[in-house]
C-alpha cells in the first residue's frame, strides 16, 4: 500500500472572520472530494483566520499513478481557487 499526500497553504484574502474561514474551505474541501475522490482535511492554523493548510490523501498501489494524481490535484487548485493566494504547496508518495 502507497499513500500520496499533497499540502498546501493558503492564504484567504476575504476572510473577515473564523466563520468566514470555514465557509470557504468547506466549499473547496467538498469541490475537492467530490472532484478527484480525496480524503481532504483542514490540519493547520486553525486559529488563523486568513490562513489554512489542508492536506489530500489517496491510497493506492503504483507510486507514478498517486504522484500524477496529486500533481493534477496541484494544477486544478492553483488554477481555481479563487479565493486567495496559494502560499505553498507540496505532494509527497509514502
Amino acid at each position: 500500500m502507497i499513500v500520496g499526500v499533497y499540502t498546501v497553504e493558503l492564504f484567504i484574502s476575504e476572510s473577515r472572520s473564523l466563520k468566514d474561514k470555514r465557509q470557504v474551505l468547506h466549499s473547496l474541501k467538498d469541490r475537492l472530494h467530490e472532484k478527484f475522490n480525496l480524503s481532504v482535511a483542514e490540519v493547520d492554523l486553525q486559529d488563523k483566520w486568513q490562513e489554512a493548510v489542508i492536506v489530500c490523501a489517496m491510497v493506492g498501489n503504483e507510486r507514478g499513478h498517486l504522484e500524477s494524481a496529486l500533481q493534477n490535484v496541484a494544477k486544478w487548485v492553483e488554477r481555481n481557487w479563487t479565493d486567495g493566494d496559494v502560499i505553498e504547496q507540496r505532494v509527497e508518495v509514502i
